[in-house]
């Protein structure tokens, strides 16, 4: 009986160690197959293009990057990262229309496609994902860049306006010369490193803002937020007309200001500064509702 037992054992063994077999290779199959219906596959597209034109590109899951190349063709390179994406193209005369076309079964994985596009510097250039990132640089059109989460980096542009809006997702600005710029967002933070223009103007609901530039000569600047805080760092030689105000959080300036005969707001000690450095040649507001803001000197 016992040796009848052990030889009942030895089987049982026998078969979980070939079940346990069969299991590890199923396992490496699946993940063989998986790997194959997620292959990602490249495709270029070319463009021939006069001066000024105008150029969008719109992907649900995916990064958008611009830069400039040809100034008579635009070039897009395409990274899809399965095959339940296509690449929709259209252009009407200096127009170019580029758009993800989600297929059934797609998500964010299998739905993604990244997009380097080179274009014209003088381009106009639209850009919308909802994950990205987006980025754009050495760039002289009007740029405009959305997505909900999408981190967005902009550096090394001038002359154009500049429209960014997201819902959660970080801005960065950088080296941005003679801009009307343009950004909102609702708790995105908003990273600003030399840049000055016309008009600099950022909104954010719980984002911090963060300037670091000399404001420029002549422009008008203005940062609002709702619960963010604000800090703006600029040399010791800014010319401006500073206006900061915080109903309830605290503020702080290092900079010692010329008193200004009249303001839009009632001075109240540790919640607002008013006053001028230089010729105030420019005007610089901020604003926040519970935030802190400081105004410090490089």
């Amino acid at each position: 009986m016992a040796s009848l037992h052990s030889a009942s054992l030895r089987q049982a063994n026998l078969r979980h160690a070939n079940f346990g077999q069969y299991m590890a290779v199923m396992l490496v199959l699946g993940a063989g197959l998986a790997s194959a219906a997620f292959a990602q596959t490249k495709k270029e597209y070319s463009f021939a293009v006069g001066p000024n034109a105008n150029i969008s590109v719109d992907t649900q899951y995916g990064a958008i990057s611009v830069r400039p190349g040809s100034s008579t063709q635009v070039m897009v390179t395409a990274t899809l990262k399965s095959d339940k994406v296509e690449v929709d193209l259209q252009q009407n005369g200096n127009r170019i229309q580029i758009a993800s076309h989600l297929l059934s079964g797609a998500d964010e994985q299998t739905g993604q496609v990244d997009y380097e596009v080179l274009i014209p510097p003088d381009a106009t250039v639209s850009l919308h994902s909802s994950t990205g990132p987006l980025s754009a640089e050495h760039l002289q059109g009007d740029l405009t860049l959305e997505g909900p989460d999408a981190m967005v980096n902009v550096s090394n542009v001038e002359n154009g306006h500049v429209h960014v809006r997201t819902m959660r997702g970080p801005i960065t600005l950088t080296d941005v010369r003679n801009g009307h710029v343009e950004i909102a967002s609702i708790s995105g933070d908003v990273h600003m490193q030399s840049v000055s223009g016309p008009l600099v103007q950022v909104n954010s609901g719980s984002g911090k803002i963060f300037y670091d530039g000399d404001f420029g000569s002549g422009g008008d600047y203005k940062f609002t937020t709702h619960t963010g805080d604000i800090e703006a760092v600029a040399p010791a030689d800014v010319s401006a007309d500073f206006s900061a105000h915080s109903v309830l959080g605290r503020v702080h300036n290092d900079f010692p200001l010329q008193p200004k005969q009249h303001s839009r707001f009632s001075f109240e000690a540790g919640r607002s500064f008013f006053g001028t450095v230089g010729k105030a040649a420019s005007e610089v507001v901020l604003r926040s509702f519970s935030g802190r803001i400081r105004l410090k000197q490089r």
